[in-house]
Parts: structure tokens; sequence; C-alpha cells
């Protein structure tokens, strides 16, 4: 019986079987563990951008929002303030 994953590894000379020792398979688990929590702050940052997106949406509405009611005062003030011309 061979191991698969002595298969992926290259011997390092000739004639001897690809071995595991105990500081080899911890450093592999220690690179499956940071891969894995790498992977995972991915995530993560993917979701906060598309948080972030979002909320700058909702912001960008709420200051278009105040922008028009401003302009919908003062031309309402502008119109009060006009004489009506041409009425007999």
């Amino acid at each position: 019986m061979t191991d698969p994953r002595a298969s992926s590894r290259e011997t390092a000379r000739y004639g001897f079987e690809a071995f595991d020792c105990a500081p080899a398979l911890r450093l592999e688990a220690h690179e499956r563990v940071s891969s894995l929590h790498i992977e995972g702050l991915n995530r993560r940052a993917e979701k906060l951008e598309a948080l972030v997106e979002k909320l700058e949406k909702r912001l960008w509405l709420a200051v278009y929002g105040v922008v028009a009611v401003v302009l919908a005062q003062a031309v309402q003030s502008v119109l009060g303030a006009v004489p009506l011309v041409g009425l007999p």
C-alpha cells in the first residue's frame, strides 16, 4: 500500500521512500489551518465590503433627500416672494 500523500511529494534521494515525521505533519496541519483561517477572513471581508456598499447607497440617498428638501424650500420661498404679474 502506498500513501496517497507520498505520491505528491518528491523523494529527496533515489532509493529512499518518503516518510512523514511529526514536525512535517505539524507544519502541514498548521498550513491547512492557516489557509482555512485566511479563507474565512476573506469571506468576512467580502461581507463587510457589501455591507459598506449598502450603507454608502443609503447615505447618498439621505444626502439627496436633504438637498431636495432644501431646494424645495428655496423654490417655495422664491415663489412666495415674487408678485403675481398680469392678474387684473
